[in-house]
């Protein structure tokens, strides 16, 4: 027998899931189809979104309804889809009510003028284009901060955002094993020339659109629910289930689209999976950004960037770009694409190397929110950095701290979830090729089907109904842990294993 408040409770809900889907399809506008002259109105259009989204969330009926349905609660298996709807909405709704909607809306505002400021300043390579915008969307993160207590640390509070339940302390102890580990690798690399020169020329934009919709086409999303756009920065968009916007970056100098293609696939099959009952209401996405992240980093590395992957693909690949790539035997085309080499920008960097930008990001994020850096000097602290971790120069503000678009959006608290994800992805992948144990050989077939429907009954389908971390102990049976991860890296990359 269905309960007449939780009902009541769910069209609310829906409602709200509604508004929210449609701001999402408008952010993803913005990025993808908008012209830059309508920043100042879709800056104004969003915020008022915001508002109305956060104002009918909080209001007192929302919370008089989540009262009386808890001796209902109460009879409901944990497990079930309605247990989680109250148990998440109302964990929401603690959060939600503690902030104004104003500085909801102002925040939504400030960040959309932000990634107009940050293109602006990329384009460039300017830093000072950005920092107004960047000063104002710090000052906003701390009154957001100001509005909460109880926390171990200021940035608990940004973090628990994207990844619900951990503490910045947790983090920083994963970090602090992955840097103690691979510093020392990065530091022990050699100047080896490397045999890479043919993935650098020139690849017709076409011809990677076509080769990057055939990937997509290959790893398998439910037809007619998803599409593939170009962007500045790629990102996965839109309310997911049936309408998942992926979009890559072209450039006509490499091939670099596919694998971030891939990436994006990632975030897309999490989406797509969400169960339909699920879609309208705050269980009807994924649970985190990092177990976002361990499905992307999954999709580019584990199998992406995989020899049985390209023992099935690389013909294909040879095909599309004989000039580049025909007289390129696969295993020199695998060692290319799997070096490890310390480089400026992070979206480009190797499985090795990435932790060491995130890392970067997440320390600098700290020492902004807790005042022991001025944010005028965080190019110079930024450069200084990149030298001291990967001994890479950065040569102008556009290849260094302007380089990715999150803390111009205010996004403050995002990047650790990136390698958090990289280590999630390994004990996932443990336990699949576990469950599947001939996994290479389907790939080496170019047959994805098992992955994808293993983590779609064993993952996906919870959807975001219980905690991230509760969530990778019942598919892998431990929370977070950094070992399988780091063992993956030395099997694959240590004394040059490729």
């Amino acid at each position: 027998m269905e309960n007449k408040t939780l009902e009541q409770l769910k069209s609310r809900l829906a409602e709200i899931a509604d508004l929210s889907q449609v701001a999402s399809i408008v952010g993803w506008d913005q990025q993808v189809m908008m012209p830059q002259g309508g920043a100042a109105l879709r800056a104004n259009q969003r915020a008022t979104l915001t508002r109305h989204v956060h104002e009918l969330f909080i209001a007192p009926e929302t919370g008089r309804l989540l009262e009386e349905v808890r001796s209902y609660e109460d009879s409901l298996d944990p497990d079930s889809d309605d247990a989680a709807v109250i148990r998440v909405t109302r964990r929401d709704y603690e959060k939600a009510v503690r902030v104004p909607s104003k500085l909801h809306a102002e925040i939504s505002r400030v960040a959309s003028e932000g990634i107009q400021a940050w293109a602006k300043a990329k384009e460039e390579s300017n830093f000072s284009v950005l920092l107004p915008a960047l000063e104002r969307a710090i000052e906003l993160r701390q009154q957001y901060i100001d509005c909460f207590d109880g926390f171990d640390e200021r940035y608990d509070v940004l973090l628990d955002d994207f990844e619900p339940e951990m503490k910045t302390a947790e983090v920083r102890s994963v970090f602090q094993r992955l840097k103690d580990e691979l510093l020392p690798f990065v530091r022990a690399l050699g100047d080896e020339e490397p045999d890479d020169a043919f993935l650098t020329g020139h690849f017709p934009v076409e011809r990677q659109q076509a080769v990057c919709h055939e990937v997509l086409n290959l790893f398998g999303l439910r037809p007619e629910t998803w599409r593939l756009d170009h962007t500045r920065h790629p990102f996965v968009g839109g309310p997911g289930g049936d309408d998942v916007r992926i979009t890559t970056h072209y450039d006509e100098a490499d091939i670099d689209a596919l694998f971030s293609t891939m990436h994006e696939y990632g975030h897309a099959l999490y989406e797509n999976h969400i169960p339909a009952q699920l879609m309208r209401g705050p269980t009807g996405t994924g649970a985190s950004l990092g177990l976002h992240e361990s499905q992307s980093r999954m999709w580019e590395n584990l199998v992406g960037r995989g020899r049985p992957f390209w023992t099935f693909f690389y013909p294909r690949l040879q095909e599309t770009f004989p000039e580049q790539l025909g007289d390129v035997e696969l295993v020199r085309f695998f060692r290319a694409v799997n070096r490890v080499h310390p480089s400026l920008i992070r979206i480009r960097a190797d499985e090795v190397t990435y932790n060491m930008h995130i890392i970067l990001r997440f320390e600098l994020e700290q020492d902004l929110i807790e005042g022991r850096i001025e944010l005028s000097d965080l190019p110079e602290e930024w450069n200084r950095r990149m030298d001291e971790y990967l001994g890479v120069e950065v040569p102008d503000d556009a290849r260094g701290v302007l380089q990715d678009m999150h803390w111009g959006a205010g996004h403050i608290g995002y990047f650790s979830t990136y390698s958090l994800g990289n280590v999630m992805s390994v004990q996932l992948w443990e336990q699949v090729r576990e469950d599947v144990p001939d996994l290479d050989e389907r790939f080496e077939r170019g047959d994805f089907a098992a992955l994808r429907e293993w983590l779609g009954e064993r993952l996906h389908s919870l959807a975001r109904k219980h905690p991230p971390q509760e969530i990778l102990e019942r598919v892998t049976g431990s929370r977070i842990d950094p070992e399988p991860y780091l063992r993956y890296l030395r099997e694959k990359h240590g004394a040059h294993a490729v």
